[in-house]
């Protein structure tokens, strides 16, 4: 029965995060660790993540922006296999308020830039993708946080959900091959992580048609809302006692 709620759930979180580009390690993981506890749920999560970025490039391959891509994956992967073998240098409930607060603040971040016409240049990917992806190999999903980095570049629709999928497919693959290179990704986990991935990959090629009918203003007020879930769900993990 865990393991059907497991796969159904990571049918949803695939959907959803193929409608917005992100979101699925943030309604799996509380799942993943009440099943398969919270120790396994941290490399299970990393090989579907994988799994689920691959989807979503693949579903808007066509529409990937290379560049981006680049300048954001190269630092990123890199950054992400130095955060994976650091032994807890931030606590990590430090760090979960200090990503939420991030999010909520560029709710309006977001709002002034569009309006002043601002736009991140290839740089600001990179140096976002440097942080990110530090991040993301010390805590289980930074996921929502490249959201207003690739937005604020000047990405939408089909174009950001493939980029950023191919980015975070960059430093969890990584993140994946660090943690199996020091021993924390036995078969078991990579068997279960495969099983939930499908069911991301699933998901994310149910939601290309709602994307192609979204207009870019509903798709900027989705990525309001994902950050406003997602921050105030970090935060309260961060304040709220494990």
């Amino acid at each position: 029965m865990g393991v059907l709620f497991v796969l159904a759930v990571g049918l949803v979180a695939g959907i959803i995060s193929g409608i917005v580009g992100t979101g699925s390690s943030i309604m799996l993981v509380p799942v993943l660790a009440a099943v398969y506890g919270p120790k396994a749920a941290v490399p299970i999560m990393a090989v579907a993540a994988v799994m689920a970025n691959v989807s979503r490039v693949l579903a808007w391959w066509q529409a990937v922006d290379r560049r981006a891509f680049a300048a954001y994956a190269v630092p990123g992967a890199l950054a992400a296999a130095a955060g994976a073998r650091t032994l807890l240098v931030l606590p990590a409930r430090a760090v979960d308020l200090a990503i939420g607060a991030f999010l909520l603040a560029m709710i309006p971040a977001r709002h002034w830039l569009a309006r002043h016409l601002v736009r991140l240049n290839l740089v600001h990917l990179a140096l976002g993708g440097a942080v990110i992806g530090f991040l993301t190999g010390i805590v289980v999903s930074t996921g929502p946080i490249s959201v207003p980095l690739f937005v604020a570049y000047g990405l939408s629709k089909g174009a950001f959900i493939g980029t950023e999928a191919a980015g975070s497919f960059a430093v969890y693959a990584s993140k994946t091959l660090t943690f199996q290179g020091a021993g924390a990704l036995p078969m078991a986990e990579l068997a279960k992580g495969l099983v939930v991935g499908a069911s991301l990959m699933a998901g994310a090629f149910l939601a290309k048609p709602f994307v192609l009918r979204l207009s870019p203003e509903r798709f900027r007020v989705l990525m309001d809302g994902l950050m406003l879930l997602a921050g105030l769900s970090m935060i309260w993990s961060g304040l709220v006692p494990a």
